[in-house]
């Protein structure tokens, strides 16, 4: 076999393949972005039950 067709057989089915894990690639990363998107708010919301809870601690230890 040429090595001319060699390329051209290894560029027909390395092509499609390239193509589909670049994709699944481009999905993964804004799925990632969506979770970092997420956590921020969990972040918050941890941080206002922080202080919710510290204000709680600190008026119980006041009170007496």
């Amino acid at each position: 076999m040429e090595p001319v067709w060699v390329t051209i057989i290894v560029a027909f089915i390395v092509g499609p393949l390239v193509a589909v894990i670049q994709g699944l690639r481009k999905e993964n990363t804004e799925q990632h972005n969506e979770s970092r998107v997420l956590l921020e708010q969990v972040v918050q919301k941890v941080d206002k039950v922080d202080d919710k809870l510290s204000n709680h601690i600190d008026w119980h230890l006041n009170k007496q």
